[in-house]
């Protein structure tokens, strides 16, 4: 009996741990320099304080958006796969909760093939999660998935604090990071989507007011005025959504307006995709100097950042820096960021980064590829790059180049493998197709400039009557140049 809490202590541990490895192999030492990093001051400001309390009362929908999370309980069941994968699980849903500002304090598995439908633990798990969260003083329990409204009304009434899932702490993170007006509506219509089938009240803002004739035949003063405080609350909350959609309308031909520039001037476009924090801001400052927030943390990312980079024989493309994916990302934030992750489809090329030192690399593979489905970006072609090279070992190495033919090992934090990733970006990247040999008049250097810039010159001559070239360009900027055609130098 000695060693079953033991046996708990160290589940709980392992659950628990983070970042031991990356110390280990001297993460965190890296003299590269991340940019100027102006929001990093503002980002750490925001955290939580300390002393709240999270009291079971009717609670608002203002209450409900604005999560007061300070210590808690994570709770997960364990069904299909392995308890390591149910861990790992877990562990991520401690770093979403430290990301949103809270302290994990403990964490539970149930071993059981589906969430009980009532209160997702089973009884006895309950009482057990009861005491637990009344011994180490939590206010608040995480569950590790997205909890029914009625599972979680009842684990409340068992527990006697507020319980919250998975998809509220990932809502209450984005409405922190998200700093553009379109990604603060976009964030809001996901949060509204969420809470509309959740309003709950207490006591009399349940009750329906009654009207006209009642039992016992007693009409006047029975009738009351309408709608209580809980219809009032969803009828404002289905406005305030048809609003923000309208609004995020509105806000997406300035995206493609720029999108359709790029095109028109035929620069292609490179888009940046992975999983959270697998470290795409920092591959993009490693490339372009473009001094992009970088934390260690979940979702630091959410407002998409376009830069402009260079290939060694001149032809200029853009990177884009896009919101981080997780497994069982709710559909209403895949839904409002729509018009984001479009971003991603829109692109030539997806370089695809994974955190080569996750203890489960694949299931975040399947879950970028599983969201790039559901944007219609799996024609595109991908680039895996498994990023954070420098806290792996040499069999590691090897198991990742066998999961991933064709992929890459880099470092952004040291610069290890870069240039190697550039010059496969390169590659990649659709080439000028037709040659061509003109002379341009000098009064036409805006058609010098898009040569030097959309194609690749392979001579240049300043003569009497003009500038000679002779260029590889694409058929759209070679139509453009067929008055200026020569059949011989």
């Amino acid at each position: 009996m000695e060693q079953e809490p033991e046996r708990a202590v160290s589940m709980i541990d392992r659950i628990l741990r983070r970042d031991e490895r990356a110390k280990k192999f001297g993460a965190g030492d890296s003299s590269f320099f991340d940019g100027d990093q102006l929001d990093l001051e503002e980002r750490s400001a925001l955290r939580r304080v300390a002393g709240l309390s999270t009291e079971l009362q009717d609670i608002t929908d203002v209450e409900y958006r604005q999560l007061r999370l300070e210590k808690v309980v994570l709770i997960g069941v364990w069904g299909k796969g392995t308890l390591q994968d149910a861990e790992n699980s877990l562990r991520e849903l401690a770093a979403l909760a430290e990301t949103a500002g809270a302290e994990v304090l403990d964490g539970l598995l149930q071993r059981r093939d589906f969430p009980d439908a009532a209160s997702y633990l089973g009884k006895g798990k309950a009482q057990e999660l009861k005491a637990v969260v009344a011994a180490c003083g939590a206010d608040t329990v995480i569950a590790d998935t997205e909890l029914a409204p009625s599972q979680r009304r009842n684990l409340e009434d068992i527990v006697k604090v507020k319980v919250v899932d998975r998809t509220a702490i990932i809502l209450d993170i984005f409405a922190q990071h998200a700093k553009s007006r379109e990604g603060k509506a976009q964030v809001e219509l996901a949060q509204l989507e969420y809470l509309l089938p959740r309003l709950r009240g207490w006591g009399e803002s349940m009750s329906r007011q009654a009207g006209g004739q009642v039992g016992g035949g007693v009409g006047i003063g029975s009738r009351g005025p309408g709608e209580t405080k809980i219809e009032l609350d969803r009828r404002r909350i289905n406005t305030r959504m048809a609003k923000l959609r309208t609004e995020i309308k509105l806000m997406a031909p300035a995206r493609d307006t720029k999108r359709a520039t790029r095109s028109k001037n035929q620069v292609p476009s490179v888009a940046i995709a992975g999983y959270t924090n697998a470290g795409k801001s920092s591959l993009l400052n490693r490339i372009t100097k473009a001094g992009v927030l970088v934390e260690n943390a979940l979702f630091a990312t959410l407002d998409p950042t376009v830069r402009r980079a260079e290939t060694s024989d001149g032809r200029e493309y853009t990177l884009s820096d896009t919101v981080g994916f997780v497994r069982n990302l709710p559909h209403q934030l895949v839904e409002a960021f729509r018009s984001t992750i479009e971003e991603i489809s829109h692109s030539d090329l997806v370089v695809h980064v994974v955190d080569a030192s996750h203890p489960d690399p694949a299931s975040q593979i399947q879950t970028v590829r599983d969201v790039l489905t559901e944007v219609e970006a799996t024609d595109i072609k991908e680039l895996v790059v498994f990023n954070k090279s420098d806290l792996i070992d040499e069999t590691q190495a090897l198991a990742l180049r066998g999961m991933e033919p064709g992929c890459l090992l880099v470092s952004a934090a040291t610069g290890e493998g870069m240039q190697e990733l550039l010059l496969k970006i390169e590659t990649l990247l659709p080439r000028p197709e037709l040659f061509v040999k003109v002379l341009l008049p000098y009064s036409r250097g805006d058609l010098v400039s898009r040569i030097h810039s959309e194609g690749k010159v392979s001579r240049l001559e300043h003569r009497e009557d003009g500038t000679y070239v002779e260029t590889l360009v694409k058929p759209g900027l070679a139509s453009e140049l067929n008055a200026y055609l020569l059949n011989a130098s």
